[in-house]
C-alpha cells in the first residue's frame, strides 16, 4: 500500500478533541484524530485514528482507517481498515485490507486492473445518483 513506500510527513491534521464541520480539501497527507462532519478530499494519504469520527464522503490516495467514518471512500491506491474501525458506506480501492473485528456496512470495489475498476467505480456512482433522487426510500 501507497503509505508504507511513500512520504508519510503529515501536512494537515485535526488533533484529539477538536472538531471540524464543513468540506476540506487538503494538499497532501492528514491525520485526524477528532472529529469532521463533511466530505474531505485528500491529494495523499489519510489517516484516521481510533478515536476519530468522520461523517462525510472521502476521497483520498490511500487511507489507513482506525476509527468510525460514516460516509463512502474512495482511495485508489489502497484502504486498510484496523481492528479499532467501524465504516458504514461503500468503498472504492484497488487494494483493500480488512482486520478481523472490523465492522463494515456497505458497497465494496476493490479491483487491481485500472479498466475494470473505473467502469465498476461509474456503475457505483449512477447508482448512488439514482438512489438520491428517489422518492421511496
Amino acid at each position: 500500500m501507497a503509505l508504507l513506500s511513500d512520504d508519510i510527513s503529515i501536512c494537515t491534521i485535526v488533533g484529539s478533541g477538536s472538531a471540524f464541520v464543513g468540506n476540506m480539501r487538503v494538499n497532501g497527507a492528514m491525520m485526524i484524530d477528532g472529529d469532521v462532519d463533511g466530505d474531505l478530499e485528500v491529494s495523499g494519504n489519510l489517516i484516521i485514528g481510533e478515536k476519530a469520527r468522520v461523517r462525510g464522503n472521502i476521497n483520498a490516495k490511500s487511507a489507513v482507517i482506525s476509527g468510525i467514518v460514516l460516509g463512502d471512500i474512495n482511495a485508489p491506491e489502497g484502504i486498510r481498515l484496523t481492528e479499532t474501525s467501524t465504516v458504514l458506506g461503500d468503498i472504492a480501492t484497488h487494494r483493500l485490507q480488512i482486520a478481523n473485528g472490523v465492522v463494515f456496512h456497505g458497497h465494496c470495489i476493490a479491483l487491481s486492473d485500472e479498466d475494470l475498476f473505473e467502469k465498476e467505480a461509474v456503475k457505483q456512482r449512477q447508482l448512488r445518483e439514482i438512489k438520491s433522487k428517489t422518492i421511496i426510500k
